[in-house]
């Protein structure tokens, strides 16, 4: 079976010969031509170079063969057409936050011309990959957009945002409303560029409870699903730290839940495999452990994801930048294993 078509199966639960693997942040510090790179750009600069964001992409796969590969890219990029001054020491800073209901107004730039780079990047792998891997494009959800637009350097547990959804409930709609229109049309944009498979990033919604990611996260995130187009590709949401949230996420309409290491993945595919597939969801500093550990952790994933309609494996975050490569070929080498 083809990488590409094992993993679009995956995604919409239809059977495979194993389950997929890719893994979140596969291209960036952990490897040594990635910082050989780095060492010669800025972060900013290699996401603006199609040409270099294609060569970065491409590194994991043509190290470990993953079905999925990644447009090298961030979820803050689309906000750089709309005049958000930005700036990564090492994290994202942003220099003019939105503040209040006044500074909506300067949110009207052209997020596509922000995202050209990134479609060039993801036309090239297309045309480089074929039908030899599924290429992932992503945007951040709304939620998480806002936080990071909201201070200049993101405060701990999203203290800003979440305080105003307090105080302020209906300027945080009206915010969530616009990063919803935004990540939409970073994923539209995508799409039209050929991407096969979306991703959505909720990094801050499990800092909110339940009904509270309904109010506020939940609801923006249905907005960005209704705003594609009908006919879109499988699309993931990934929400860390969201144990309580996999039922609210499910209900959204997403086909795969991607879970952080938090979840026990046989539980997830018990309440929420039955609708949709899963991805994960391995510990990353598990990565540091010997291959055998590895091979015995991905063989349980396995057996768990066994239970869900679908299962692509991944970590249950990002690669950290001290994972070890060998950790990586480990995890990577043990999925194509399946448990044959």
């Amino acid at each position: 079976m083809k990488r590409r078509e094992r993993f679009l199966r995956a995604c919409h639960g239809q059977p495979v010969d194993r389950p997929p693997v890719w893994l979140m942040r596969q291209a960036g510090r952990y490897l040594p031509e990635y910082r050989a790179l780095r060492e010669r750009s800025s972060f900013l600069e290699m996401c603006r170079d199609p040409a270099r964001a294609t060569e970065i992409s491409l590194h994991p796969f043509e190290r470990f063969g993953v079905d999925g590969v990644v447009v090298f890219s961030d979820i803050l990029i689309p906000l750089t057409g709309l005049g958000i001054e930005l700036h990564f020491d090492p994290g994202p800073v942003v220099r003019n936050p939105v503040e209040g209901r006044g500074d909506l107004e300067r949110l009207a730039g052209d997020v596509e011309s922000a995202m050209q780079p990134t479609c060039e990047a993801i036309r090239l792998l297309k045309r480089e990959l074929g039908e030899e891997a599924a290429v992932i494009g992503f945007a951040g959800a709304p939620w998480t957009l806002a936080a990071y637009v909201s201070e200049q350097k993101l405060s701990r547990d999203v203290e800003l945002l979440c305080g105003l959804s307090y105080s302020a409930p209906e300027f945080v709609d009206t915010l969530l409303d616009r990063m919803a229109e935004i990540s939409a049309e970073a994923l539209r944009v995508q799409i039209e560029a050929g991407a096969d498979v979306l991703q959505i990033f909720d990094t801050w919604a499990g800092v909110l409870s339940t009904p509270r990611f309904e109010r506020f996260a939940g609801r923006s995130l249905r907005r960005v699903l209704d705003l594609l187009p009908e006919q879109r590709p499988p699309l993931i949401i990934f929400a860390r730290a969201a144990s309580h949230l996999m039922e609210a996420i499910a209900d959204i309409g997403p086909d795969v839940v991607s879970l952080d290491w938090r979840t026990d993945l046989g539980e997830a595919a018990r309440r929420i495999g039955q609708r949709v597939s899963l991805q994960g969801n391995l510990e990353p500093s598990a990565l540091k452990s010997p291959p055998a550990e590895i091979e015995r952790a991905v063989a349980e994933l396995i057996r768990a994801g066994q239970k869900a309609r679908g299962h692509i494996l991944n970590l249950g975050h990002g690669v950290l930048p001290s994972i070890p490569v060998e950790g990586v070929a480990a995890f990577v080498r043990a999925a194509q294993r399946g448990l044959s």
